[in-house]
């Protein structure tokens, strides 16, 4: 293992030096919550009855007696959202081996889980960012009755782990554990799946070929088998330090899933106040394992999300990332892993290739990540760099990973890596600031210099694609697509047209403030771009015709406008009314007007600790 890289160092001593006072005031914070132990002992006795009723006879004399753990599951299950379909049947599983370590569990609580590919182009993709929000605050409620010594957190989708761990760090007293549940069975290959959709982008596929591509792509219980937001989560949870080593990927409902299931609940017993070695989950998520899962993001080309999702985890543990940080680091972190849409390969055949524990041990050989790290493992980083097995009779055990990759075509040791660099970028610029990532863009599109052509609706550039208008070179600029505007909803519906444009042979790009999907890829996108325009922003300044620069080499990002001109103009407005109801939108009313800009994680509540 290596000293630590200099720009790790000095990005790290940054963020520590910017997070001091709000570091310090949330660690007082979470000291003074913890108190002197378990909550349970201060309930009176009506509050304590109410608590263990409904439990069998074991668990209500355990907890009745005060003297056993007893573990809060807060779940994220439904069966309709593929990845958390799995979780049904943990609680009884949790319940079991809580019992058999001397400890109690009960659910203590359920949040939702919205499923972006199901809600991808459609109104409900306009909850889906507040969603994380409102999962931190059923986290919240959830863990509110002081009944819990530990918390295990069952999620796997885009806004769900986030929002599980910020509603997690704001009861950060709490040791706790994130227990995945893998992904399903590789179907059609993303390629292949592309393919028919660039089709019927063109009309030459009906829609029964596309449903049919897209039935056998997502086809079984599991997560989606591509490196999006989802699959991003769960190496951020890994490399972060809040699952057990070589937890992510391992296939649901087999033996080493419920092997790793239970070593989490253990783990659990044994961190909590009444455990062995008491590791709060505020401990874990510091200054470090924050800059490790910007490293992680950088190492494998992960979802774009993640300077929105990120950024607000980071501040619910007083840590004040910035995307300068997640830039600076950038330059020194390259890239090892290409997994569609950043390659060819998905997230089993990484993990057949070496997965996690190679990406961890390669880095680390080169100081690229923090080793003196709390994780839930009780081990520093380096225990991560290790493979879990079955030995002959069935027990759990770790093994180290081989010094070299199952596929160098998926996973690269770090003398040879896909790229130098890594994949996310900030852009700067008249038009303010945003981010694309790289990872798969071409190197003949880094640059692209076109005239603009301005939408206020991702609908309609699909109505222009279909009149033939956009045979030409041109960035595409949707604007009021930001948090405040509609909820900022992924615009993943645009890549199959965009990337058509591209493959014949016109230089196009896309300029938002709104998302783009975490499988986005190929086409270059600024996005996420602030202010954004509902806000005042200067992309509500440009006209169909202006030149726009986006350039990912120089991270500049600029209407090549006079800049008398540019000064002079005025910015526009557009009628939102549409965006105000339907399928609950006027509920989430609230959570347009308080959030807050994208840099600063577009967290819809705010608090005394967070400098803006």
């Amino acid at each position: 293992m290596s000293s630590l890289h200099p720009v790790v160092r000095e990005v790290t001593e940054r963020l520590r030096e910017r997070s001091r006072d709000s570091r310090a005031a949330y660690l007082a914070k979470i000291a003074a919550a913890r108190g002197d132990g378990t909550h349970r002992q201060h309930l009176s006795c009506g509050n304590l009855a109410h608590g263990f009723a409904a439990c069998g006879t074991d668990d209500k004399a355990a907890l009745r007696a005060g003297r056993a753990p007893n573990i809060g599951i807060v779940t994220a299950y439904n069966d309709m959202l593929s990845a958390h379909q799995p979780y049904e049947r943990y609680p009884e599983l949790i319940r079991q081996i809580a019992r058999a370590a001397g400890a109690t569990a009960q659910v203590a609580g359920g949040v939702p889980a919205m499923c972006d590919g199901v809600t991808q182009g459609q109104p409900g993709m306009e909850l889906s960012l507040f969603s994380r929000d409102l999962i931190a605050m059923a986290t919240a409620v959830s863990l509110s009755h002081d009944m819990f010594d530990a918390g295990l957190y069952l999620g796997i989708c885009d806004k769900i782990v986030p929002g599980l761990l910020i509603g997690a760090l704001a009861f950060g007293h709490l040791p706790g554990v994130f227990v995945p549940s893998g992904p399903m069975p590789s179907g059609i290959t993303n390629e292949a799946k592309s393919k028919v959709r660039q089709a019927y982008a063109e009309g030459k596929a009906s829609r029964e070929e596309l449903l049919e591509a897209e039935a056998a792509a997502y086809h079984a219980p599991g997560t989606c088998t591509f490196y999006g937001t989802a699959n991003s989560n769960q190496m951020l949870m890994e490399i972060m330090g809040m699952h057990l080593p070589g937890a992510s990927f391992v296939a649901p409902d087999t033996p080493l899933r419920d092997a790793l299931t239970a070593a989490a609940v253990h783990r659990s017993v044994a961190m909590s106040a009444l455990g062995d070695s008491y590791t709060p989950v505020g401990h874990i998520v510091d200054e470090k394992s924050v800059i490790n899962g910007v490293i992680g993001l950088h190492a494998t080309g992960g979802s774009t999300n993640h300077l929105l999702h990120l950024v607000a985890m980071a501040r619910a543990a007083g840590v004040e990332l910035r995307w300068e940080d997640f830039d600076a680091l950038s330059s020194v972190v390259p890239l090892l892993a290409r997994v569609y849409p950043n390659g060819y390969a998905d997230v089993n055949q990484f993990h057949e290739a070496g997965g996690m524990a190679f990406l961890i041990d390669q880095l680390l050989s080169q100081g690229l990540l923090h080793a003196d790290v709390k994780t839930v493992n009780g081990t520093g980083l380096d225990g991560y760099a290790q493979v879990p097995v079955l030995d002959a009779v069935g027990k759990l055990a770790w093994q180290k990973v081989s010094g070299e990759s199952g596929n160098r075509g998926v996973l690269r040791a770090i003398s040879e890596p896909f790229r130098a660099d890594g994949g996310l970028r900030l852009l700067d610029g008249n038009l303010g600031r945003g981010v694309i990532k790289v990872s798969s863009v071409p190197d003949d599109r880094m640059v692209i210099e076109a005239p603009a052509i301005v939408f206020n609706d991702q609908d309609e550039i699909r109505g222009a694609f279909e009149r033939g208008e956009l045979n030409r070179d041109f960035v595409a600029v949707v604007r009021f697509q930001g948090p405040r505007a509609n909820g900022m909803p992924e615009l993943h519906k645009l890549t199959p047209t965009l990337a058509v444009l591209q493959e014949r042979g016109f230089k196009v790009a896309l300029v938002t403030d709104g998302r783009m999907s975490g499988a986005s890829g190929k086409v270059p996108a600024a996005i996420h771009v602030s202010p954004e325009a509902v806000s005042g922003g200067p992309i509500a300044k440009l006209r169909d015709g202006d030149l726009v620069r986006v350039d990912a080499n120089s991270g500049e990002l600029t209407a090549l406008v006079a800049e008398a001109e540019w000064a002079a103009r005025e910015v526009v407005s557009a009628n939102l009314a549409g965006n105000d109801f339907g399928v609950g939108r006027e509920l989430f009313a609230g959570m347009r007007t308080l959030a807050d800009v994208a840099e600063h994680g577009a967290m819809t509540f705010h608090h005394p600790l967070w400098r803006e």
